[in-house]
Order: C-alpha cells, then structure tokens, then sequence
C-alpha cells in the first residue's frame, strides 16, 4: 500500500520547495540573501532607535547619505565588516561575528 504525500499549502514552503529544493548553489545564494537583509535591517533598526537621520550618521562615520541608504537597502550586497564596524561604534555598539557550523 502507497501512502499519498501530504500536501501542504504554506506558500513559503511551496515556492521554496519549487525554486530552490536541494539546489545547493540556490540555497547559498538564499542564505547570502537573508544574511544582506539581516544587515540593512540590522543598521536601519539601531539608527532609529539612536535617532539619528542617515544624513546625520552619515556625517557622524565621515560619508554621505546615499552611503547609508545603500547599507539600509536589503538587495545591496556590499556590506563590509570594516563599514558596519564604524556605524557600530558611532551608535555606541559592538560587532559581534558568530561562526557556527553547518549541517
């Protein structure tokens, strides 16, 4: 006797299923996805809570509010550790990096 798959109608899981699956290079590139998402969110949120426009954080790191705008947006890819270390110190904050194992 077969026993029919359950199905399941959580849309997320459903998309992902469809167009990411066990694709191992689509699955890092999800992840490195969230992990830029995670960042802007991550720096938008601790400017706020200072509050602190971008122009003046911008001013308060030595750069323009475009600048800060790019590190806010979530599809910008090119946070660096050094720049999210100079915005963590003029809001008063640490950068903690955390390695974890995979799998």
């Amino acid at each position: 006797m077969r026993l029919a798959k359950k199905k399941t109608d959580n849309a997320v899981k459903i998309l992902h299923d469809r167009y990411i699956g066990d694709d191992e290079k689509r699955k890092a590139s999800l992840e490195e996805e969230r992990l830029n998402a995670q960042v802007a969110r991550t720096i938008h949120q601790m400017r706020m809570e200072s509050g602190l426009t971008q122009k003046q954080l911008a001013y308060l790191i030595g750069t323009t509010q475009s600048v800060i705008s790019r590190l806010e947006d979530a599809d910008y890819e090119g946070h660096s550790l050094s720049m999210v270390s100079r915005i963590a110190e003029a809001l008063g904050r640490e950068v903690r990096v955390e390695l974890v194992k995979t799998g």
